[in-house]
């Protein structure tokens, strides 16, 4: 962002806060939603963390779940699988297949769950767009399939901006080890 007093002022250009945060909305006609953030991390980095084991390190919480067992098939309708380990020790399936890769701009994949409580195990579609910025990475994620599921979809968008945090959180950890 340009820094001169006129920009500054120019009620146009994004606000820090708008621009660093996560952020999620959902489009409740289409059944999408869109999740934003910036995060101090170059996109080849990102790209990495988001199609290889190290999602294992950074996909979770403590009080909600954890991500075990990645697998994946890094090519178009190449396959991957993850377990999801929840606090209580249940777990559940997640899985899907790539159908776009441009690293490191671009992810393309499907995803389903063994069992979900607002989905089923309806498939939706994730779009991970990944562009350089002066401070990092903006990703954009666009996850597709809800429509006739808003609580669904209201409820993943929340989520999306939890994981876009646990992501950010994980590059900070990163940078000060």
């Amino acid at each position: 962002m340009k820094t001169d007093s006129k920009t500054e002022t120019d009620y146009r250009f994004p606000t820090a806060s708008k621009w660093h945060s996560p952020r999620a909305v959902v489009d409740g006609g289409s059944g999408t939603i869109i999740a934003t953030a910036e995060i101090s991390a170059a996109p080849e980095r990102i790209f990495r963390a988001l199609t290889t084991n190290e999602v294992e390190r950074w996909w979770g919480h403590p009080e909600f779940y954890r991500w075990t067992e990645w697998k994946a098939d890094l090519q178009v309708c190449g396959q991957w699988s993850v377990k999801v380990v929840f606090t209580d020790g249940s777990t559940n399936g997640g899985c899907g297949e790539f159908a776009e890769i441009d690293a490191p701009r671009k992810i393309v994949m499907t995803r389903r769950f063994d069992e979900h409580p607002l989905l089923g195990s309806r498939e939706t579609t994730i779009t991970y767009r990944l562009n350089p910025t002066a401070n990092g990475t903006f990703i954009t994620v666009r996850d597709e399939g809800f429509i006739g599921r808003s609580e669904a979809a209201f409820g993943n968008a929340e989520h999306w901006e939890r994981v876009l945090g646990w992501l950010e959180a994980y590059f900070k950890q990163l940078d000060k080890d």
